[in-house]
């Protein structure tokens, strides 16, 4: 096996070409048996096997930089770079974490896992490398899918002025997770049919040096490119193209599906949703209104797959199906737009992914009060890595003027809020879309909605009120009736249902006959929504118990130990009432 001669880069490059080739087919079968094992990104991986061995080959890294964009595609890197044990063998599997990490590794120098940042990350590695009068090459490696991305074209205008070493390798699979879309498409169309001849070149235009790579799956015509521009001293890019999950027919035959795989894809059989749940009914729903109303246009940034949007969804809804790319800042204002001219825009997006458009959701959407939807999955706290966590949206999100921002806690509710928010013409409405099994009460939910800042209570009870927000409704359910067994409380329960906004007249009637408010969400403490009730009673004589994630990075704990680390079970919670009881 060649790759047990590989402990470091600084060993490829007593290989010959044909150890090279054979090196990659052992990679890439250590990747497939990993990924199918453990779940992630494959296809990402496989296409880029060859690419990273010829950079490892050419170049000299650690003193050589490496910035990867996303970081998706590090596999074969941490391969190369002495973690080859957490590929190997299957007790270390998890070893490292699925990204590029500093604290891994030397040849890491970012922590990333949002897309298009490689090319602004390397300005900045290069800038201050040229003011310290040193001398090794700075390489961002970024794909097409994230050159759509507003930080990689910011990065792309800057970088072609910095008149020092500075190479961009950007890796054409003709692909983002699902089909690329956006003007700069067809010049890469251009480029790739006429082998990087055509007159008319982005880079070219930008000012930047330019080669082609017809295949970067070859390993040695890759190399030899490689070494022709090593030691550069001015602005280049390398059009390297390759196959989206070469080498492995599922992923080439299916790319979209093969961008992020379950455990046991290959071998298992392929899961089929039959029952409802949350993303199931909103597709079902987004459907039907479509047909209803020819101005309903459902708007999502290069991730439909999170939503249920494959192929034959978006061939229904057709010219009211928009992927703006990755792109989630001009989704916000373009969703902001349709509205203020009579449209029905709806910006289905990941927790993760909304804060890249702060900005736009503060000045181009709530500044101007304009009714779009904006419907956030998947925020949740989670064992997810350190660059994918769900929990900031509600700090976020809840203390921006004019926004409406609700949490559901089931069915019945989340499609009232969702048919109120499209209907109504007077707000921005955010949705927090539930994050559990689908729960249904088999009860319409009447609720007017425009009435804001309503909380509902489900439970009359004294001494200790509960606020169970969206996903930890439940888990306020399960904690009332353990106080009941455990202290003999009957607790008041409440579904506060308005993440934005504090129900003042029902926390003046709680200061009545309560003596404990309890708040409960799933999201980060600083800035939420527990924080504006422990505000409203800061001058009462009411406690308040605050529960959710603390402010940090987690990275990829279990969920059951963050749950204890944040004290958010039924029983931990109630030692903290005992405690305050009986003070």
């Amino acid at each position: 096996m060649i790759l047990n001669k590989v402990n470091s880069p600084q060993n490829l490059k007593n290989l010959n070409i044909e150890e090279l080739n054979t090196l990659s087919d052992e990679i890439r079968d250590l990747i497939i048996k990993k990924v199918d094992y453990t779940g992630g990104h494959m296809a990402p991986n496989l296409g880029i096997i060859e690419a990273t061995i010829a950079l490892h080959y050419v170049f000299d890294s650690p003193k050589d930089k490496f910035i990867f964009d996303v970081s998706h595609q590090c596999y074969t890197h941490k391969i190369l770079t002495g973690r080859k044990e957490g590929f190997l063998n299957k007790e270390d599997y998890l070893k490292y974490t699925g990204y590029t990490a500093p604290e891994e590794s030397e040849h890491d120098l970012f922590k990333v896992g949002h897309t298009s940042t490689s090319i602004s990350l390397a300005c900045g590695i290069a800038k201050a490398r040229d003011l310290k009068n040193e001398n090794y090459n700075v390489i961002a490696l970024i794909g097409d899918g994230s050159l759509s991305g507003g930080e990689a074209l910011e990065g792309l205008n800057f970088a072609a002025k910095l008149n020092s070493n500075f190479i961009i390798i950007l890796n054409d699979n003709q692909m983002s997770i699902a089909q690329n879309y956006g003007g700069l498409y067809d010049n890469l169309k251009l480029l790739r049919e006429t082998q990087g001849e055509a007159e008319n070149n982005l880079f070219k235009a930008l000012g930047y040096d330019y080669y082609f790579i017809k295949d970067g799956n070859n390993i040695e015509d890759t190399i030899k490119t490689f070494e022709k521009i090593k030691n550069i001293n001015h602005p280049i890019v390398v059009h390297l193209c390759t196959e989206k999950g070469h080498g492995l027919i599922q992923a080439t035959e299916n790319k979209e599906k093969f961008h992020w795989i379950m455990p046991n894809t290959l071998n298992g059989e392929e899961i089929i949703q039959t029952n409802e749940d949350y993303t199931s009914i909103t597709v079902d729903y987004l459907l039907k209104k479509a047909k209803q109303n020819s101005t309903l246009a459902v708007i999502n940034a290069a991730t439909p797959g999170v939503f249920g949007f494959n192929s034959k969804v978006r061939e229904e809804l057709a010219n009211q199906y928009i992927d703006v790319a990755i792109a989630e800042e001009h989704a916000t204002a373009m969703a902001s737009a349709m509205a203020k001219n009579g449209a029905k825009p709806v910006f289905c997006v990941m927790s993760s992914f909304i804060q890249r458009a702060y900005d736009q959701l503060s000045q181009d959407l709530c500044l101007n009060s304009n009714p779009a939807t904006i419907l956030v999955y998947w925020g949740a706290i989670t064992s997810a890595d350190a660059t994918h966590l769900t929990t900031f949206d509600i700090s976020l999100m809840s203390n921006i003027p004019n926004l409406v921002y609700l949490a559901p806690t089931n069915k019945e509710e989340y499609l009232r809020m969702l048919d109120w928010s499209i209907e109504q013409k007077k707000y921005s409405v955010a949705i927090r879309v539930p994050c559990f099994e689908l729960k249904s009460t088999g009860i319409e939910d009447k609720t007017d909605y425009s009435i804001l800042n309503k909380y509902k209570v489900t439970k009359e009870g004294e001494k200790i009120a509960i606020l169970g927000l969206g996903n930890f409704y439940y888990l306020a359910l399960e904690l009332e009736k353990y106080l009941k067994e455990n202290l003999n409380i009957n607790a008041t329960l409440i579904n506060p249902r308005f993440i934005t906004g504090v129900d003042t007249e029902l926390m003046e009637k709680l200061k009545e006959n309560h003596e404990i408010v309890v708040t409960l969400e799933d999201g980060e403490l600083n800035g939420g929504f527990g924080e504006k009730i422990a505000r409203y009673f800061g001058s009462s004589n009411m406690k308040v118990l605050n529960y959710g994630s603390f402010k940090e990075f987690s990275d990829r704990e279990p969920i059951d130990e963050l749950y204890k680390k944040y004290r958010l079970t039924k029983e931990l919670i109630t030692e903290d009432i005992k405690k305050i009881l009986q003070s």
